[in-house]
């Protein structure tokens, strides 16, 4: 498969471009150092011959998402979105060195930051679905890290309502070696139960340095055949001693081919990960969940939406009748400082002096009158 070139970086006021960082179906992400304040950061960029309704409504719909839900600890957070000066939407995002692909790939991660991984990563998912929102692309090159070490979900591309996930002109992707076989089969494209099997499936990556349903023969790693595999859904143990059999029974309930036989809901799962830690005696992981949905503040539709630009034409009636009240204003505002009432202030105070001399006057000639008589 040929990879196309990188798209050419926009130029974006108040930042400076560093660097490419990566590349997808529909957008570029490029490293820019922002001015004020002085960070770097990772913008997402639409590819201008990828612009069409329905992408432009995806990308619009992951800044909003992304924007809501970004307060949570285990979530990317997002800075700013807008269309740049060549008529790209871009996102202005928070800047990970790496992601939990790369780690794994390295080699396994280990029990204990794995669980801590899985407790943070369904917490967020268990934000975002009390939101309403289903991610529909979890798994480890979308969990990444942050500066300070700590893992968050990326990526809300193909994001979808909870309510809404099944609709026939709904938007489907996928990435096949952590696709639940509900969606591989194309029964749907997304429920909380699928998203709790893409967690399970990604917690077992970390662990095995593989995704579950892979081969060792790269040949037998075709779309075709692992998509075979993962509708079949025969758990194959991680067979790591540091692993225990308790550890692998969760992740073969995670992974279970039923949906009925998984967690029920992210929280739920979270929860079993966090008794397995107490069990083994690992640290338990905080479980950051929030307690409400973040409402939001108004329904635009698919109104077009970017860059805040005036809708009065300078040449038109509105505008003049601003400016001519505009100048009045300040006519007057100009004959206030410079006119009568500024003179009758003075004279005031001249008033003010005049009087208080005449009574300094008289306070004298009483004093001299009275060291006169005595």
């Amino acid at each position: 498969m040929v990879r196309r070139s990188t798209s050419s970086p926009p130029v974006l006021p108040g930042f400076s471009y560093v660097r490419p960082l990566g590349s997808g179906g529909f957008a570029d992400v490029f490293l820019y150092e922002q001015d004020m304040p002085r960070r770097v950061v990772a913008v997402k960029v639409l590819l201008a011959d990828a612009i069409n309704p329905e992408v432009l409504r995806a990308f619009t719909a992951e800044a909003d998402v992304m924007a809501r839900l970004s307060s949570h600890p285990s979530i990317l957070t997002i800075y700013q979105a807008s269309v740049s000066a060549d008529g790209r939407p871009y996102l202005v995002m928070e800047y990970c060195t790496e992601s939990l692909s790369d780690r794994y790939k390295r080699a396994p991660l280990g029990l204990a930051e794995t669980l801590d991984v899985g407790v943070r990563m369904a917490a967020a998912l268990e934000t975002a679905h009390r939101s309403g929102v289903l991610h529909r692309d979890i798994k480890p090159s979308n969990v990444l890290v942050t500066s300070m070490g700590t893992p968050v979900l990326a990526d809300f591309g193909i994001a979808a309502s909870l309510a809404a996930s099944d609709e026939a002109d709904d938007m489907v992707a996928m990435s096949i070696p952590w696709s639940a076989p509900e969606v591989v089969d194309g029964s749907t494209t997304g429920t909380v139960a699928t998203e709790v099997w893409a967690l399970g499936a990604t917690i077992y990556t970390l662990l095995a340095g593989r995704s579950p349903f892979s081969a060792d023969q790269r040949e037998k790693n075709t779309r075709e055949a692992m998509s075979s595999r993962i509708i079949r859904a025969t758990y194959q143990p991680l067979g790591r001693a540091d692993v225990p059999a308790a550890a692998e029974s969760l992740l073969q309930r995670v992974m279970s081919r039923s949906a009925a036989g998984r967690p029920t809901s992210m929280l739920d799962l979270a929860e079993q990960l966090r008794w397995l830690q107490q069990e083994l005696g690992l640290p338990t992981s905080p479980l950051e969940v929030a307690n409400a949905a973040v409402p939001m503040t108004s329904d635009l539709g698919d109104r077009p939406r970017g860059p805040v630009m005036t809708t009065v034409n300078k040449d038109s009636r509105r505008a003049a009748r601003a400016a001519k009240a505009g100048i009045g204003r300040g006519e007057r505002d100009d004959d206030e400082l410079r006119g009568a009432p500024v003179m009758g202030r003075r004279a005031r105070m001249i008033l003010l002096g005049a009087v208080l001399a005449a009574g300094v006057v008289a306070a004298t000639a009483v004093v001299l009158l009275v060291l006169g008589v005595i």
